[in-house]
């Protein structure tokens, strides 16, 4: 391997990221790592400059679900870092490969509390995938490439890399590490053996895929395997976008207030295939769904991290393998024979069609559920769908139907304030491609800022907010276990159509059903980043309850 020639720790840093293959990095500038910044002048990485650390850190978090490839974020020391650990909560629970850089103080400094100093392998150590700090410029190919490899290898997840000031300044010798591309796990052929005889015995199986490390190519050949073996197919929480949602087999999702059929579905199973999925506490109905430890369901649980075989449910069969490893795998498996269950898939799926086609009439002159299923048919199948936390979402969850891998950015950690930024650098990263973000009033206000970031960038993604003037899961909570004693949830919010004005984008208000289509079409008519500001009644407080009867527990 070439040495090159003497370089500053920034400019040897920046090389590295040429090295991986990064296009993009997202960033608040700190002058903790100016010669980071500097090196970046003159690299072909785009640099996105955003508004504040947490919208830049789930803009990385979310071009790692996109693309598979460490998202990669800088932030300065000590407030910068924290602020940006909401993206690196939420890539660790949702399993993405994220690589944040923070800088840090000198190393002669360490140790007396200097301005903004922060032990990071403390503060993120139960947080990321692994935390380090490089304290020599020739070690930072060595530590970058490894931080690439664990950020994506096994159960992918963040690396936090800390860079001391002065170590950046420094110059070394030394030559860059190669591209690293992720160590894959395969399933041995005596467990596609294995799969098969459990298949062949069993009466009525599901397929359930979730996780991290799939492929556009891999969702199509599972696809393809449940048609040969006639499985229905759900999703787990927020990974919708895993299997066409016109897919003759989907069953549907796993997530808050699932199908009351596809629950059925699933306690009446006797073999559950589990693909990439953790079946964590959304996903499981607050661990539910399965017997703990040991399912009363066959469980064949295909992951590739081995710390998540076993750690919750014990499965029958336990294979660690990534999701595209397996599906690649079983491209060629048939049944042996009919299957027992012939046409069960058909009747999951129309179960699916039943649960999600028409919205329920809601309280007020907007009727939200009515949008959802217009946007269905309208957007493009291509389209990406970014959303937040809070009851706003379910509408999407219910209503909406995924067809595109990756089309569905959404903090399985249940992150508010994620739909905006994760939606600016979808559009960034496709700008060919419709971007719709929803976020309730509560939500947008947590990182609305990042529209700034959309206008500063020409990107025309929508955002539709969702405002009923509360912070409505709480509100919802609270009136259930403490009814009548409201406190700390009430909102009074600006004219979020102003608000994109005033940034220099589109902003219409929109306050009944029937203003909502044309609105939207005017917005995406006008090339610019938009809000449609929805007003929607406090009392429609879930997808599937009015505010009354939830005071009720209904």
């Amino acid at each position: 391997m070439t040495i090159r020639n003497t370089r500053t720790g920034g400019q040897i840093l920046i090389d590295q990221l040429v090295a991986q293959g990064v296009e993009r990095v997202t960033c608040v500038p700190g002058e903790s790592y100016l010669a980071a910044l500097d090196a970046l002048h003159d690299s072909p990485i785009d640099v996105m400059i955003c508004r504040a650390e947490g919208g830049a850190a789930m803009m990385a978090e979310a071009y790692g679900k996109l693309t598979g490839r460490p998202g990669v974020c800088f932030v300065t020391r000590g407030p910068g870092a924290t602020n940006a650990s909401h993206g690196v909560h939420i890539a660790m629970q949702d399993s993405t490969p994220m690589i944040l850089f923070v800088g840090q103080v000198d190393t002669g400094m360490r140790e007396r509390e200097a301005f903004q100093e922060l032990d990071y392998k403390a503060v993120f150590g139960t947080m990321a995938k692994w935390a380090v700090e490089i304290d020599r410029p020739d070690r930072i190919p060595e530590l970058v490439a490894r931080a690439f490899r664990v950020a994506m290898q096994g159960r992918p997840g963040p690396v936090v890399v800390s860079l001391p000031e002065n170590m950046l300044t420094e110059t070394a010798a030394v030559a860059d590490a190669m591209r690293i591309e992720p160590a894959v796990s395969w399933p041995a052929p005596s467990d596609i053996e294995r799969v098969c005889a459990m298949l062949a015995s069993a009466k009525a199986p599901l397929l359930i895929l979730g996780g991290s490390r799939w492929t556009d190519e891999a969702t199509k050949s599972i696809a393809r395997f449940a048609e040969r073996f006639d499985l229905p197919v759900a999703t787990s929480f927020r990974r919708a976008s895993l299997i066409d949602a016109d897919h003759s087999h989907y069953a549907g999702d796993l997530g808050i207030g699932p199908s009351p059929s596809l629950k059925a579905r699933i306690d009446g199973a006797d073999v559950i295939l589990l693909i990439g999925g953790r079946m964590s506490e959304m996903p499981s109905s607050s661990y539910t769904l399965f017997d703990i430890p040991t399912p009363k369901q066959k469980l064949i649980h295909v992951h590739p991290g081995s710390e998540e075989l076993g750690r919750v449910y014990q499965p029958a069969l336990a294979i660690q393998a990534t999701p595209a490893a397996f599906a690649a795998a079983v491209e060629t498996l048939k049944p042996a024979a009919t299957v027992a269950w012939k046409g069960e898939a058909a009747k999951a799926h129309a179960d699916y069609l039943a649960w999600t086609d028409k919205a329920r009439e809601l309280p007020g002159t907007f009727q939200y559920g009515q949008v959802m299923t217009w946007l269905r048919d309208r957007l493009p199948k291509d389209a990406i769908v970014c959303n937040g936390a809070g009851n706003y979402a379910g509408w999407i969850h219910r209503h909406h139907r995924f067809h595109s891998f990756a089309a569905q950015l959404a903090p399985t950690s249940g992150s508010m304030g994620y739909g905006v930024p994760a939606a600016v650098l979808a559009k960034r990263q496709f700008p060919d491609r419709v971007v719709v973000a929803f976020a309730g009033d509560g939500c947008f206000l947590m990182n609305g800022q990042e529209f700034a970031t959309a206008v500063q960038y020409d990107a025309p993604l929508i955002v539709i907010v969702v405002d009923n003037s509360q912070y409505g899961t709480i509100r919802m909570h609270q009136e259930r276990d403490y009814p009548g004693r409201v406190v700390g949830t009430q909102l009074k919010n600006p004219d979020f159509a102003m608000y994109a004005k005033a940034f220099g984008g589109h902003g219409e208000r929109v306050e009944r059903t029937e203003e909502f289509a044309p609105a939207f079409e005017r917005a995406l008519s006008s090339g610019k980043p938009s809000i449609l500001h929805c007003i929607i009644d406090p009392r429609a407080i879930s997808v599937g309850k009015d505010f009354a009867a939830a005071v009720k527990g209904g």
